[in-house]
Formats: C-alpha cells, sequence, structure tokens
C-alpha cells in the first residue's frame, strides 16, 4: 500500500511553490500586510493579492476540482489539501480556501428539494469561481440556532448571526451552511459588509449580516456534512503547511543562533523542543491526507477521519508555534521576524470552522451513532 503522496501530486506541490516564491515571497508578504502600525495599513487595496490571485487561476488552482468536461483539472480532495498547504507555508494573502469550499458545494448540488433555477445558479456561479472571475466565501453556522431559514415562495430567508467569515467583505457569492442544509447567497457590491480589523492581516475578515437575507436551498442535511468536513480538511491542511513552516524556520534559526559559543540547537532542551514539534507535524501531515483520501475516495470514514485531522492540527498547531516562540526567543515576539505572521494565522485557522472541541464532540456523536446501528468503531 502506497502511503506517499504520487509523482503528479508531488510535482503539483513543487509548481505550487514555485510560483509562491515569486509572488508570496516574504517582501510581498510585508508589503501587504504594513509596518503593524494603525497608520499603515498594508498593500490591501483589494483584500487581497490580486496578481497572486490571478496567476492561481491562469495556472489552474481554481479550477482543479472541476471536471474535465467543464474546462477543469478533473482532480480531487488530495489535490487541494496539497495546494492549501503550500499557501498556509506561505500565509499567502489569497481567498483560496474560502472560494474553493463554495465552489465544491455549488458544483455538487444536491437534489433533494432543490429547484432546478437553484441549480443552474449554482453552476454558473461555480464555473465563474473556478475561472477567477469571483471570489467566494462560506458562511459557517453548523452550530443550532445560529441561522434561522423560513421558506418564502419561491426562496429562502436567512437570519441570524454566524461568526466572522473569511473574505465575505470581498465575496460575489456567499454559501452559508447550518446543521440541516445549504444555501446560496448572492453578495452585490453595495451590500457587502465591511471589513473588520483581525489579528491576522494577511487575509481580510468580516461580519456577515443576515436579517431575513435571501436565498436559495442548494443543499439538504447530506450536502451540510460534505461541506462541513471539506472545510475541516481544507483548514487542518492550511494549519500543516504553517506548522511546517514554522519548525523549518525554528531548525535553521537553531542552527545559527549561538549562546555560550556553541548553536542553541546542541542544546538537549532545543532537541527536544524541536523532536516534538516534528513528531506533531508529522502526525498532522498523515491526518491531513488520509482524510482528504476519504473525501476523495467517497470512503464512509470521511467525517470521523475530517474531525480526527480538524481536532488534531488545531491542537497540534498551537505547540508547534509555541515550540517556535521558546527556540526564536526575544526576536520571536518583534514584528521584523516572520513567526508571528504564521502563530496569527494558526490562532484564526485552528478556532475558525469548528474549534477542536467542537469536533470531539462531532466524533464522539459520530462513534455513539456508529454503536447504535452496531458497527464496530475503527
Amino acid at each position: 500500500m502506497e502511503f506517499e503522496l504520487s509523482s503528479d501530486q508531488q510535482d503539483l506541490a513543487s509548481a505550487a511553490g514555485d510560483l509562491l516564491d515569486g509572488l508570496a515571497s516574504r517582501e510581498r508578504i510585508r508589503a501587504f500586510v504594513g509596518s503593524g502600525t494603525a497608520d499603515d495599513p498594508g498593500d490591501r487595496v483589494d483584500g487581497f493579492d490580486r496578481l497572486l490571485w490571478e496567476a492561481m487561476a491562469e495556472q489552474g488552482w481554481l479550477a482543479v476540482e472541476r471536471p474535465e468536461a467543464a474546462g477543469g483539472l478533473g482532480l480531487g480532495m488530495v489535490e487541494v489539501a496539497v495546494l492549501c498547504e503550500q499557501l498556509g507555508r506561505y500565509t499567502a494573502p489569497v481567498p483560496f480556501l474560502s472560494s474553493m469550499l463554495a465552489m465544491a458545494a455549488l458544483q455538487g448540488v444536491g437534489v433533494d428539494g432543490v429547484r432546478p433555477s437553484a441549480a443552474a445558479d449554482a453552476e454558473g456561479w461555480a464555473r465563474r469561481l473556478s475561472a477567477g472571475e469571483a471570489v467566494g466565501c462560506l458562511v459557517w453556522a453548523a452550530e443550532p440556532g445560529t441561522v434561522v431559514a423560513r421558506p418564502d415562495g419561491d426562496r429562502w430567508l436567512l437570519t441570524g448571526r454566524p461568526e466572522p467569515t473569511l473574505y465575505a467583505a470581498e465575496a460575489d457569492v456567499a454559501v452559508v451552511v447550518t446543521e440541516e442544509a445549504v444555501y446560496l447567497v448572492t453578495r452585490p457590491q453595495g451590500e457587502r459588509p465591511p471589513p473588520e480589523p483581525a489579528m491576522d492581516r494577511t487575509r481580510s475578515l468580516a461580519w456577515v449580516p443576515l436579517d431575513d437575507t435571501p436565498a436559495q436551498r442548494i443543499g439538504g442535511g447530506v450536502s451540510a456534512t460534505r461541506t462541513v468536513d471539506r472545510t475541516a480538511v481544507g483548514t487542518a491542511a492550511e494549519l500543516l503547511g504553517t506548522a511546517a513552516h514554522t519548525l523549518a524556520m525554528s531548525v535553521e534559526y537553531a542552527q545559527v543562533r549561538r549562546q555560550f559559543g556553541h548553536p542553541i540547537g546542541s542544546f538537549q532542551s532545543i532537541k527536544h523542543t524541536l523532536a516534538d514539534a516534528l513528531v506533531d507535524v508529522e502526525a498532522m501531515r498523515s491526518s491531513v491526507y488520509y482524510a482528504a483520501w476519504c473525501l476523495a475516495s467517497g470512503d464512509p470514514e470521511t467525517s470521523l477521519a475530517a474531525s480526527m485531522a480538524k481536532a488534531w492540527c488545531s491542537d497540534a498547531s498551537q505547540r508547534v508555534m509555541a515550540a517556535g516562540m521558546q527556540v526564536h526567543g526575544g526576536i520571536g515576539f518583534t514584528w521584523e521576524h516572520d513567526i508571528h505572521l504564521s502563530l496569527k494565522r494558526a490562532r484564526y485557522d485552528a478556532a475558525s470552522f469548528g474549534t477542536a472541541p467542537w469536533h470531539r464532540e462531532r466524533i464522539a456523536a459520530l462513534l455513539q451513532q456508529r454503536l447504535a446501528e452496531g458497527i464496530t468503531p475503527i
């Protein structure tokens, strides 16, 4: 049995790294986030790096899961995870994951109670997202009662206050995921919420006001479950990339920083700290790519694997960040060093689309359901 990425997937990761080396370099990321002061917002005119976004669209990143018959690459969630890992590694300021999650929900429209007009609209938005012509966001409302939907003729009206959403201020279309269904909400230019101040300055964050907001229902409970699984795996893959980069920075720093005439990496406490971080990162990698494979292959263990990956990566990434800060010492607490960019990215990803406790509760519920059905847990 082969547990490594295929040669094509490795080539995809290498090509992605080459693109990001040029368009998400340290200098470009620094220019984007600014100096950190209130009067220097950085180069964030569009809320994301438009040049990088267009380059990604040109290379087919946004169409990676689009069927070949529809002009896409016809690949799957494993390839999406490969790209998410690279984007997390570079803390790239683009709405890739949010748009990919929205597009997958739109092109996977369910048949349970979905009107033909809604299916046609969803397919149109999926095509635009895959071409980079539009930006999408995924509004998380999986907690019961967060968003209430009520029918209104041929449409639905959504009311509630979900958690802050990545790229909601820039999104042309939003996909709202509740516990029971998935909805399509079009976001005209004049109705988009303003961006809010956020700890992670590499990404835009905004509240999505839902006050009898018109929406189209594009899926039921099965679609909602699959979308939640995808959010968990995609975010876990970003966490993997961020943690792996932090570990690499820490190892490099331990080799060049000297104390008492020796590199600090020669000290036993630093060795143990970095070894523990390596164990966490490799376990993250295994959980992420197993869950991505489950999604791509339609494995019945998908929901369990997805929540396990998100729960583990949320916790493990914070341990890796703490280890990195410890190894870097005082320089790690300054704006001048890049480690704070990774730390802030990991902090938000760990809390978004379900925290580790939320996913552990989901795992417990799934296992309890399996026992009730007479299925032996894995």
